[in-house]
């Protein structure tokens, strides 16, 4: 048994209850949107609510199916492809310039890479006049292409991977694969990319999860004919009624993609995750 497991089972009952009460707050929730999206909405508004499960989701899905409005199963599809586009191309590049920032000597780097953090400082809003502008001078308005190309790179990705390659990658290391021929991409995609794994993995999380919870500017640059999953969830609702049953089934369709993320590489995200802490 590790020393980490000990001091785990070593722990008071206190930490217990505190751990037990918070693990429950967080999954309320998640469960109070499938009790509503199993429910009919007369049932939802009753007073007090219903806390156990019906028979009416299939129902209640339906008529969302069949809101031509939302265009749900459309917008469905368009945030896979606009997640996937983001996250594998954020994951990329932002190692790629990690692994410049961190390892290579240019002359102002420095300088770059401040102007690079520099701009984490600016807020998302401020910056979505001008980039609708640009996007419908492209003829780029209404189209997937104006919500993947102006988020293939980011800040925060280039930073977390630069410092992750600093302390995860020796200099000699590198030297070492440069003395025996390789060129520099050749040394990044062989040796850095590997060592830089655990570190993309949360970044590949949270840029996914980032992406696909998006509502601002994808409502802002699409219409009702290229929605987003998120953008279809506010066309479901209304300024006068809102169907809370259907709403809500929608939700918890849209949830199953990150739920299926967190299922399929949680061991690699969580081992990262620890690794960091523990180099910290």
């Amino acid at each position: 048994m590790t020393s980490g497991s000990k001091r785990l089972w070593q722990a008071s009952p206190l930490t217990y209850g505190a751990l037990i009460l918070a693990s429950l707050l967080s999954l309320f929730p998640f469960y109070f949107m499938f009790i509503v999206a199993t429910r009919k909405l007369e049932v939802i508004n009753a007073v007090p609510p219903p806390f156990t499960p019906g028979a009416d989701f299939g129902e209640n899905f339906g008529r969302v199916l069949d809101n031509e409005h939302a265009a749900f199963i459309y917008g469905l599809v368009n945030s896979v492809i606009v997640s996937c586009a983001v996250t594998i191309s954020v994951v990329f590049f932002s190692a790629l310039s990690g692994f410049a920032f961190a390892k290579l000597r240019f002359k102002g780097r420095n300088l770059l890479l401040l102007a690079i953090v520099g701009t984490m400082m600016v807020p998302t809003q401020l910056a979505i006049i001008p980039l609708y502008g640009m996007m419908q001078d492209w003829g780029w308005g209404a189209t997937l292409q104006a919500v993947i190309v102006p988020f293939m790179v980011t800040a925060f990705g280039v930073f977390m991977m630069r410092q992750y390659a600093s302390s995860a990658i020796s200099d000699e290391l590198i030297e070492a694969a440069r003395v025996d021929g390789c060129s520099t991409f050749r040394i990044f995609w062989s040796v850095v990319a590997p060592a830089l794994r655990p570190a993309a993995g949360v970044l590949g999380l949270l840029t996914f999860m980032d992406t696909w919870n998006s509502f601002l500017w994808p409502y802002a640059i699409l219409d009702s004919d290229t929605p987003t999953v998120q953008v279809s969830l506010a066309l479901l609702s209304s300024a006068y009624y809102t169907d809370y049953a259907q709403v809500f089934a929608a939700t918890a369709v849209a949830t199953v993609p990150l739920l299926l993320v967190f299922v399929v590489f949680g061991r690699q995200i969580i081992g990262g995750i620890m690794e960091g802490a523990v180099k910290a």
